[in-house]
């Protein structure tokens, strides 16, 4: 089936390998074949991956975007259970995007994991010292 894809100005999309930058107009365009893509929404740099959860995500990312191997699997454990040993509370996301990626569904593993990010997100400011107020 078809899927239309419009693409605000300037943004990116990921088809396969390929990335793919709009120009300076809305547009629109049309897949015709079955194909991985993430639209800029959904991509976090190397770069930008400033968290455990984040980093995860990268990987993920790699995995959905090529083909899974053993070794980005094993990378996939070794990250998840840093995570569990440091968050237990982490374990529900990770058992689901443990099951996706078994399932070799790694779009709804992605989306897991976004959601892991902002509870990892929610964690770190509920520890985070309160803020000194101004007097």
């Amino acid at each position: 089936m078809p899927l239309k894809i419009e693409l605000k100005p300037f943004e990116r999309l990921l088809i396969g390998g390929t990335a793919i930058r709009n120009g300076s107009r809305r547009s629109s365009f049309v897949i015709e074949t079955v194909t991985k893509f993430l639209r800029e929404s959904d991509i976090i740099l190397e770069s930008e991956a400033d968290t455990a959860c984040k980093r995860l995500y990268v990987t993920l990312t790699v995995m959905y975007l090529a083909e899974v191997t053993p070794e980005a699997e094993d990378l996939f454990i070794t990250q998840a259970n840093a995570l569990i040993a440091a968050a237990p509370s982490m374990a529900p996301y990770l058992r689901d995007i443990h099951d996706f990626i078994a399932e070799r569904d790694l779009y709804r593993a992605l989306k897991r994991c976004k959601e892991l990010i902002q509870y990892e997100q929610s964690l770190a400011e509920r520890l985070a010292p309160p803020a000194a107020s101004e007097g």
